[in-house]
């Protein structure tokens, strides 16, 4: 039987995961460095923790895993002539794979809240899987990465999740836009111009001004049953232009009948505010500002059943493709678990997007996906005697190194060494070992050099 893998899983080879581990690590140290902690959770939750928190299709597209042992013994045969999918499900699982992050870490809260110091900051990094149908960019087993601050209604929460986007993207060397928004300002719009229920479809419309221009928009909102007074009300939001101070004055002015809205404005001039300005001349280098742009865009209206304050996404500007991180503010993550009240604010970073991303941009650096330093030449026992402590002090020093385990044509073994793309091949011959010294050839370059084991460690740093 030809081996095969589930249809929306992949592997991973040596080089996809020098990559991979290069995103991760990366993340994983900017995370550190604002005092974030690492928790995991496991693969399989509780359909009862699962089920329910993502709505009718999320409960479709959940892997249940079989009870084990006998797990038809509580089943009728009539319920099995039924044939009800779901009802079935309910009687042969009690447990699934996780769906997300989120709802294991609202879990992971409400049964750790004793032990948690709030505010508690968490980063996660695992797969996740959906029993979704598998086409380009979507599998059914992926990686989230996500950051939370929880227990904490502060605003430099937000800033500091901005601060921590910024300089996740610096250190790819990856030019992005992060925009910004906030939820009340989407529900103030949706007030003052009395139509509550369609602020879906008023920012999926003014999404398509650049595409389609002011009078299609305009056309676009009365098909979604926008009255003439309302959409005259909505031009000033739909025209918005200028600097994110400009654009928070002219939101200003058209929520100022409506207490939700303003609270949105206020919260985001803060976090535009601090996120912009040095707050010390004589640390200005050291000061908050971002090295990427963050525009507010009225547009952005990410998990609104879900999101209760500010909201961002992060966009590649030399890339074409979709949101590679998201994130924003909500009031009641462990509510679904009967414990109310434990705010929080975080981001996802796309890991799959982002490595797509660094891929076209060829944005890796060498010593990052680069494996092994060095290489060993085998030349026989006695060589391999000589070379094995050599080999051993390279090690200590902190450097890849190998020695070839069989003593087969030098061809085949210099081929491998082009193969892995290892930068140095050290030969010790009888002449070498006479003088207590190795060749140390440059594979880049062909360049010879005959040095000390000492010499050889510098050389190869």
């Amino acid at each position: 039987m030809k081996p095969s893998i589930v249809k929306g899983t992949r592997d991973f080879g040596p080089q996809e995961m020098a990559r991979r581990n290069y995103i991760f690590d990366t993340i994983r140290s900017v995370y550190r460095l604002y005092g974030f902690q690492q928790i995991e959770t496991p693969a399989m939750e509780t359909l009862q923790t699962l089920m329910g928190k993502y709505g009718e299709e999320g409960d479709k597209l959940l892997f249940k895993v079989l009870n084990s042992g006998d797990f038809l013994s509580k089943v009728t045969d009539q319920e099995l002539q039924e044939r009800n999918a779901l009802h079935l499900a309910a009687r042969l699982c009690e447990k699934g794979l996780r769906y997300d992050l989120t709802v294991p870490f609202a879990r992971y809260v409400v049964m750790h809240r004793d032990e948690l110091q709030l505010p508690f900051k968490r980063y996660q990094m695992q797969p996740v899987w959906r029993a979704d149908r598998p086409q380009k960019g979507r599998y059914r087993e992926f990686w989230q990465f996500d950051g939370d601050i929880v227990g904490s209604d502060s605003l430099l929460n937000e800033v500091e999740l901005m601060q921590i986007i910024d300089t996740v993207f610096q250190r790819f060397g990856v030019r992005v836009q992060i925009k910004i928004n906030n939820r009340k300002i989407l529900t103030g719009i949706a007030e003052v111009i009395g139509a509550a229920d369609k602020i879906v479809d008023i920012t999926v419309a003014i999404d398509k001004l650049d595409k389609i221009g002011i009078d299609n928009v305009n056309d676009e909102l009365r098909q979604d049953g926008l009255t003439e007074e309302q959409i005259a009300r909505l031009q000033p939001v739909i025209l918005l232009q200028g600097t994110n101070d400009e654009k928070l004055a002219t939101i200003a002015e058209v929520l100022k009948d409506s207490e939700t809205g303003l609270k949105g404005v206020e919260e985001l001039r803060y976090i535009l505010n601090t996120l912009s300005a040095p707050h010390n001349s004589q640390l200005s280098i050291l000061n908050s500002q971002l090295k990427n742009e963050l525009q507010l865009d009225l547009t952005l209206a990410r998990g609104l059943n879900y999101y209760t304050g500010a909201i961002f996404e992060v966009k590649a500007l030399d890339v074409e493709i979709g949101s590679i991180t998201g994130g924003g503010r909500y009031d009641n993550l462990t509510g679904i678990f009967g414990m109310p009240g434990i705010s929080g604010v975080g981001i996802s970073f796309g890991v799959d997007r982002i490595y797509d991303v660094l891929n076209q941009l060829d944005a890796y650096p060498k010593d990052a996906t680069n494996g092994t330093r060095l290489l060993f030449i085998n030349f026989g026992p006695q060589e391999t005697a000589y070379c094995l402590p050599i080999a051993a002090m390279v090690r200590q020093a902190g450097i890849s190194t190998e020695i070839f385990p069989d003593s087969v044509k030098m061809k085949k073994q210099m081929a491998y060494a082009n193969q892995k793309q290892i930068a140095y091949v050290a030969l010790a011959g009888e002449n070498e070992i006479a003088q207590g010294k190795v060749t140390l050839k440059n594979m880049e370059t062909g360049e010879q050099q005959l040095l000390t084991p000492d010499e050889l460690i510098s050389a190869v740093r």
